[in-house]
């Protein structure tokens, strides 16, 4: 069974992800210096920043979250297991158990959003239905679903555009899918820039 295609937006531009956030409220434990002098807290403090200061080099600023990395830059590269983590969350949050990264699907999807990328064109069908892809590489699939899309320029815009349209939406959420492939192409001579393919299925 193959579900529909994202519709780019009719103006070509896209709109940055909205982010929500929450904050969930602690009860303090009591302090345990309540005997202590001001002089000795003040010392205590003091060490503890010299403390904090002599590990300084040695703290990683992390990189940038897989979700949002900017695709649309030649070298960009796509997290599977990011877009896995996220989708199976979702899936869960829904009651629907989690999917997991199949290296065949990976290489299904690159090659669907490649065709569309050489094609400047968003089109499920650009090498074929997906039942026929399926079949031409000898993929075993009982269920399997696809979303593509066009001109999201990171996972998280990706991921809420399939989530925020109905049937891709339904594909994310469809019962008894177990593995997933998806890919992003970077065309940058095309309308859209990039390419999406999400595969969805089980065995």
């Amino acid at each position: 069974m193959v579900r529909c295609c994202a519709s780019p937006r009719n103006d070509g531009q896209i709109k940055p992800p909205v982010h929500h956030s929450a904050t969930v409220g602690m009860q303090q434990r009591p302090s345990n210096l309540g005997g202590f002098l001001p002089v000795k807290r003040a010392t205590i403090a003091i060490i503890g920043l010299m403390l904090l200061a002599g590990c300084a080099a040695d703290v990683k600023i992390p990189d940038q979250p897989a979700m949002y990395v900017d695709m649309a830059q030649p070298g960009a590269t796509l997290d599977p297991a990011a877009a896995a983590t996220m989708i199976s969350q979702y899936r869960q949050n829904n009651g629907l158990g989690a999917v997991m990264i199949d290296a065949e699907l990976i290489r299904l999807a690159e090659q669907q959003s490649q065709a569309m990328a050489a094609r400047n064109k968003m089109d499920h069908n650009v090498k074929g239905p997906l039942e026929k892809r399926l079949g031409a590489s000898g993929y075993p699939a009982t269920v399997a679903v696809e979303n593509i899309s066009a001109g999201y320029h990171t996972l998280a815009e990706a991921f809420s555009g399939w989530r925020d349209s109905p049937p891709h939406k339904a594909n994310m959420l469809k019962n008894g899918v177990t593995k997933l492939g998806i890919a992003a192409t970077y065309a940058p001579n095309t309308k859209y820039k990039v390419f999406w393919t999400l595969i969805l299925a089980s065995t």
